[in-house]
């Protein structure tokens, strides 16, 4: 079992190490997320870290997924509201994590789940992201309801430095949060 809960900017930067463990496994499993393999775990952490100051300005919002019985950091995911006047009832979702020894097991859905919950909260109900083209992201954001936009040809690379396709997405969320349903950070017990 997971429990999946927000980050405060501190608990970010305490957990900069173990988030930079699974950032590192996610890009050496072939995921890029806008790095180029081998990442350096030094690296990682400090990319981590560099994202408090978001977090706390509530420009950011981070779930992270512990795993319960050794409470290891499993999975993650990232919410960045837009900040146009404009365009305050948007977000983009970023940086959907699972390590490797936590895939099969409903975690990337449950971390959509508890972000797609806070959205709504924050009174956004739209959603988009990117992932790449072919990618068992691509084929996770299908089946948990979100609409494909389309593609865009040598958009990102991959962990290599090998140009893909990414497609893009987006969601709509409804503009009430679901009876009964409590988003507060710490909260998401899943």
């Amino acid at each position: 079992m997971y429990t999946v809960r927000r980050l405060a900017a501190g608990e970010l930067r305490d957990s900069a190490g173990p988030l930079a463990e699974l950032l590192v496994d996610t890009v050496g499993s072939g995921s890029s997320l806008g790095f180029l393999a081998p990442l350096d775990a030094a690296e990682a952490a400090g990319w981590w870290r560099a994202l408090a100051p978001d977090v706390a300005a509530g420009r950011l919002l981070v779930w992270a997924a512990h795993h319960d019985a050794d409470h290891r950091i499993a999975g993650t995911v990232q919410l960045r509201p837009a900040t146009p006047a404009n365009g305050r009832h948007r977000a983009e979702v970023a940086k959907l994590m699972v390590h490797r020894a936590d895939r099969g097991r409903g975690l990337a859905g449950r971390l959509l789940t508890a972000l797609e919950s806070a959205a709504v909260e924050h009174g956004i109900r739209t959603l988009v992201l990117d992932t790449e083209t072919g990618s068992p992201a691509e084929r996770l954001y299908a089946a948990a309801g979100w609409t494909r936009v389309g593609t865009v040809p040598d958009y990102a690379t991959d962990p290599s430095g090998t140009p893909h396709a990414t497609t893009v997405f987006y969601k709509a969320l409804p503009a009430e949060p679901a009876a009964g349903a409590d988003v507060r950070p710490g909260r998401d017990k899943l």
